[in-house]
């Protein structure tokens, strides 16, 4: 299963992959060099399936848990001052996703979107330390009775060119369902409360939708 954002560029893939075959197939003599051509080819294509892909995962609705937004790696566990919307220190859970992973945004929790904000900006790698405050960006906000008010913020890395948010102010959404796209490597932070007890720890590997990444006791 892929997701929808890509149905463009895989078709293209697979456009150029038959174009590649054809033309290689008729006018390229050395059987070596064909060959090379076309398994390059194929290997593209393999390389956009794969960062399309779009594995279906039906949540464990919870609303004393926060899941884990996108697949990655945990690699932020820290108190910050969250500047843009809360103005108040928070703590930020960071993951990261790296060109292999899923590239899909879900909701960490269910409720109401109270904020929904494109940012335009730089391309830093994902894990440099100002990437969350200067580089492409969306910051969105959902509220529930149990969490209170929680910040997630997609950002775009050296090679990720694009960032798609379904959310939009007003919406009700559902923990684990399909918030959005970063196209290549990228980054996701979650801003909670001071205090919630965390569930992960340094360089562990998240599941979008799965992995609890925070619980209310």
């Amino acid at each position: 299963m892929f997701h929808k954002e890509g149905t463009k560029t895989i078709l293209f893939g697979i456009i150029f992959t038959a174009v590649v075959l054809l033309v290689s197939d008729q006018f390229v003599a050395v059987e070596w060099l064909k060959k090379a051509i076309q398994i390059g080819a194929f290997l593209i294509l393999i390389i956009i399936l794969q960062f399309f892909r779009n594995p279906k995962r039906i949540a464990v609705l919870n609303d004393n848990h926060i899941l884990a937004p996108v697949d990655g790696k945990v690699v932020v566990i820290e108190e910050v001052f969250e500047a843009e919307y809360f103005k108040d220190k928070r703590l930020q859970i960071s993951i990261f996703m790296s060109p292999i992973n899923v590239h899909v945004t879900r909701y960490a929790i269910s409720g109401l979107v109270k904020f929904s904000k494109y940012h335009p900006g730089k391309f830093l790698v994902a894990w440099h330390p100002k990437a969350s405050e200067e580089n492409e960006r969306t910051t969105i906000v959902v509220e529930n009775e149990t969490f209170g008010a929680i910040l997630y913020r997609q950002i775009a890395g050296a090679l990720a060119k694009r960032i798609v948010n379904y959310a939009q102010e007003g919406m009700q959404v559902v923990q684990g369902t399909d918030a959005g796209f970063i196209k290549f490597g990228s980054r996701v932070d979650l801003f909670l409360p001071l205090g919630t007890p965390i569930n992960v720890v340094l360089n562990q590997k998240a599941i979008g939708g799965k992995t609890i990444i925070a619980t209310k006791k």
